[in-house]
């Protein structure tokens, strides 16, 4: 992607093509994660990334679970191991058995385990902006996880969002409050590689879909032409 256009831009070319290649080289890292800590000053920056993304009302409603501890990681593993089975009967044939040889999490082997949280009440009842669409607080969690996994990319450090758990058990087992709700449990760690594009287009799960597919004008289903 030309990147350099003739608009003003407080960014230097450099900087912009920084930016794009750490969203094109973004993985959802399962495996080959290196026993090396994560040095507290480089965590921190990462998560300070995370802490200054984009939510509606300025609400911040997330917060972040750290997790080190060997014992908590290994009970994490055990309520993926129990979904995993449980997910694995829904597919049939071919697709169970790739299903099957899929590293779909990095739980025991990553450094660091961060459970990410949203708070709905955290700011009251009334957020500016929220009155209509009271999943923003959600929504604006995900962009500090997106904002997370883009810094960690650029530092190294490999991001893998563990999805198939029970995330009732997993807040009982991580003493979360009942109204703040899980939004992701995510595996982090140094890696000795990153794969050159994602591992399930790689191993033909599905493809990445073309980018004139997923965009429409003006209304629904409206291509620039119509």
């Amino acid at each position: 992607m030309n990147t350099n256009l003739a608009v003003p831009s407080e960014f230097t070319v450099e900087e912009k093509e920084a930016l794009y290649k750490a969203i094109y080289l973004r993985r959802d890292v399962r495996e080959h994660f290196l026993p090396t800590p994560i040095p507290e000053a480089v965590l921190r920056r990462v998560l300070d990334a995370a802490h200054h993304a984009g939510s509606v009302g300025f609400m911040q409603p997330w917060t972040f679970i750290v997790i080190r501890s060997n014992e908590i990681k290994a009970q994490v593993k055990e309520l993926f191991d129990q979904a995993n089975r449980e997910a694995a009967r829904v597919f049939e044939g071919e697709r169970r058995a790739l299903y099957s040889r899929l590293k779909l999490e990095g739980i025991l082997e990553s450094p660091v385990n961060i459970c990410v949280t949203c708070d709905p009440a955290r700011n009251g009842p009334h957020v500016l902006g929220r009155h209509t669409v009271p999943q923003t607080d959600v929504y604006s969690t995900c962009c500090a996880i997106q904002n997370l996994w883009l810094a960690a990319r650029v530092e190294g450090i490999g991001v893998g969002w563990v999805s198939i758990l029970d995330y009732t058990l997993l807040r009982r087992l991580l003493e979360i409050p009942e109204h703040v709700i899980p939004v992701a449990y995510l595996c982090m760690g140094f890696v000795d590689d990153f794969l050159p594009q994602p591992q399930l287009e790689k191993v033909g799960w599905l493809p990445r879909a073309p980018l004139d597919d997923v965009i429409f004008y003006e209304a629904w289903g409206k291509g620039n032409a119509d």
